[in-house]
């Protein structure tokens, strides 16, 4: 199944061929996304518009008795999360390779491309003659100006890899390589938990 979350004509078209290309054939449902964004979350559009597909997928996927979601999140993503929930959220979490779904019971969220590098899946499409959908919507045509924190992260991990070649895989390895017995707290099953719990345990 492909979801259209409002796509312009042209956009439509060209998801068409790319089905086609690849001899996948997909049904193509509909969706109000785009529209319910841009009347409802003009500051944070991207996140809301992540978190209302993925809602709507979940459903579709229910429906059809499926038990598994994949996305297309690359390696870049996850790191750039990283960066993302420790410089703006002030907290240390990343997306997870697979996930059970909280809300939408047997139904799990998979992520295939963790590991896989940008630069690689752009190299694929090239090869296979393919064209880049991206969103197709009013962020990227221009109609909603959004200042990026992803595309600012993604600079400044470019930026710092000039430095140190191995910095993006130090930072998914860092989320490998918690030392809790080097931190001021952590979160378990939303219950918040500081290092002076233990602290006079230790004596």
């Amino acid at each position: 199944v492909v979801m259209n979350p409002g796509y312009k004509q042209e956009n439509l078209d060209l998801l068409n061929e790319n089905l086609e290309k690849l001899n996948i054939k997909a049904e193509i449902f509909n969706s109000d996304i785009f529209q319910v964004v841009e009347k409802i979350a003009q500051k944070e559009p991207c996140y809301m518009c992540a978190r209302m597909r993925r809602g709507v997928l979940y459903n579709k996927a229910q429906e059809l008795g499926c038990n598994k979601i994949a996305l297309g999140h690359h390696f870049e993503d996850v790191i750039e999360t990283i960066m993302l929930n420790i410089l703006y959220a002030g907290e240390y979490k990343t997306m997870m390779p697979k996930l059970k779904s909280v809300n939408f019971k047997g139904l799990e969220l998979i992520r295939p491309f963790y590991y896989v590098h940008e630069e690689d899946i752009k190299a694929w499409v090239k090869h296979c003659d393919l064209k880049f959908l991206n969103c197709a919507c009013s962020v990227t045509d221009g109609t909603i100006v959004y200042e990026s924190k992803r595309k600012e992260i993604k600079e400044l991990i470019e930026s710092l890899k000039k430095v140190n070649k191995n910095v993006d895989i130090n930072i998914l390895r860092s989320s490998e390589n918690v030392n809790l017995d080097s931190i001021l707290g952590y979160k378990e099953n939303g219950e918040k938990h500081l290092f002076l719990e233990d602290y006079d345990k230790e004596d």
